[in-house]
């Protein structure tokens, strides 16, 4: 008896210890010990086994047919045996035989041990499973044990866990024994039992990490609408709020950024940047670009695709270091975008006025059609004779028609190529090309011009130099014979002889009465 409760008493405890159900492990008990008789009295499917789980008590029975005569000892019993276990047994009813489980021997009991340990084993991985499996999409904590090929084996509880090296942000380390917060991403049964998958690197880490710090996102005021990484470098989120009181920007950052700072601690220093959500996709788009300042968005519903429009000092920005700022917003808005400066978008739009005017030769093609039929990528009558029918049937509006529409194409490419008239290539890359031969022809042309003119200019600044240098050599050369008619005249006569003096004294008083009628006033006399 007391043998018995200490079989129960065991059972029970590994029950516990193996957090499997106390009634799945009597039953496996029971299993094993079918088992170990069939290895005793042969492999057939007539033995039962049955355990008391208050008592303890087991028992293994063979269930054996009653007949006259025994052929099969391990599924026959003769009448009289019979009655023995049942007195009311008849030829032909069932009897069920106890067997004796001394008689097992060594081996079929050490069988029953490891079925019994193998089958607990499996249903203790099999409810690990199931429980981390409820808890995909949930944030773990572990413990790392090792670093194993580039991933980090962790210690979840009684599971293992893994953060595989793509799922690490790059500039992170980790040591033994180091605690790793991650997202439970999947859960896969190995032969070592399941195995957790956790992530620092998908998108939705990011939102569980702001729920978890921002009160208001838990309590459903706030609401994460798009999530954005380059994980370690960047991210963007776009949020709105169902409380026109709260601020979506403003809770998810914090005050003096509190709630946001935890975020980016947490994930390495990676910069988020926080948008307020809205519904119309021109404006989410010009916010998802944000710092970059947008001129306009044009939208293409029918393809998602949208075009941005930036001035020349803002594409740089928008475009963002190795393409990153627009990675980001294409991911955060699920729009394709093309961001381009003012005088590219003229550019194309030029190119297709251009594209539409020529497809337009053809019969029964509208506006509407040539239109479609450029934004496909048919930008010419020779793209559309070189395509396939199939490729235009792709087209918006040439269903059922784009076989005759290439007949018509490849017809007026023939009779134009028959007249030497010029076509527009068939691809825009061709049309690319063309254009970047006509602007270097344009630009070396310029160049040509500009060189000119700057010889002209050289030689109008020499001719101008000479004329100058003559110039002043005939102003040097002047002044030169006026000093030397000059020099003369400043000097002093030499003294004459007093009689030609005194005789000169008579001529000059003559002279001065003859000139005092003249003058006409005293100063005229003064002076003389």
């Amino acid at each position: 008896m007391n043998a018995n409760l200490n079989i129960i008493e065991a059972l029970g405890q590994i029950a516990r210890e193996k957090n499997v159900d106390r009634d799945m492990v009597i039953e496996t008990l029971a299993d094993a010990l079918v088992s170990a008789a069939r290895k005793r009295y042969g492999n057939g499917d007539n033995f039962e086994a049955q355990i008391d789980p208050e008592t303890g008590r087991m028992s293994v029975m063979a269930r054996k047919t009653v007949v006259g005569e025994v052929n099969e000892p391990d599924l026959e019993i003769e009448l009289e045996p019979a009655r023995e276990i049942d007195h009311q047994a008849q030829l032909g009813s069932v009897v069920f035989e106890e067997l004796n489980l001394a008689d097992f021997g060594r081996n079929a009991i050490q069988t029953a041990k490891q079925i019994l340990i193998q089958r607990v084993r499996e249903a203790e991985r099999e409810r690990i499973y199931e429980e981390f499996a409820s808890r995909i999409s949930h944030i773990e904590v572990a413990t790392v044990q090792q670093i194993s090929h580039g991933d980090i084996i962790l210690q979840l509880g009684r599971a293992e866990a893994a953060v595989p090296l793509k799922e690490q942000i790059r500039r992170e380390r980790y040591r033994q024994g180091d605690s790793v917060r991650g997202y439970v991403f999947e859960v896969i049964k190995s032969v070592r039992g399941p195995q957790v998958l956790l992530s620092r690197t998908h998108p939705e880490f990011l939102r569980k990490l702001f729920a978890l710090e921002v009160p208001e996102i838990a309590e459903g005021i706030v609401q994460i609408h798009a999530v954005a990484r380059e994980p370690g470098e960047r991210a963007k989120i776009a949020v709105s709020s169902n409380d026109e009181r709260v601020d979506p920007v403003g809770a998810c950052v914090g005050v003096k950024g509190s709630r946001v700072q935890a975020v980016v601690r947490e994930l390495s220093g990676e910069r988020i940047d926080i948008v307020p959500w809205i519904d119309e996709a021109d404006i989410l788009i010009s916010r998802a670009l944000s710092p970059a300042t947008v001129s306009r968005v044009i939208t293409d519903e029918r393809r998602h695709h949208a075009q941005v429009i930036v001035d020349e000092e803002q594409l740089s920005l928008a475009i963002g270091k190795s393409g990153q700022n627009s990675r980001l917003a294409v991911q955060l808005t699920g729009w394709g975008l093309d961001i381009i400066t003012e005088d590219e978008y003229q550019r194309r739009l030029r190119r297709l006025e251009e594209s539409k005017v020529e497809l337009r030769r053809l019969d029964g093609v509208s506006e509407l059609i040539a239109l479609s039929l450029a934004t496909s990528g048919f930008i010419s009558l020779r793209g559309i004779a070189e395509s396939e029918a199939d490729m235009l049937e792709t087209v918006p509006g040439l269903e059922g028609q784009a076989a005759q529409l290439r007949e018509q194409a490849i017809a007026y490419v023939a009779e134009a190529e028959a007249r030497g008239e010029e076509l527009r290539p068939a691809t825009l890359e061709e049309v690319e090309a063309a254009e970047r031969a006509a602007d270097q022809a344009r630009a070396a042309e310029l160049a040509a011009e500009e060189a000119k003119r700057s010889a002209a200019l050289a030689a109008a600044e020499q001719e101008l130099a000479a004329q100058d240098a003559a110039a002043a050599e005939a102003k040097a050369a002047a002044a030169g014979d006026g000093d030397a008619q000059q020099a003369p005249e400043s000097e002093e006569p030499a003294a004459a002889p007093e009689d030609e003096v005194s005789g000169a004294d008579d001529g000059s008083d003559q002279d001065a009465a003859a000139a005092a009628p003249e003058s006409g006033n005293d100063e005229g006399t003064a002076a003389v």
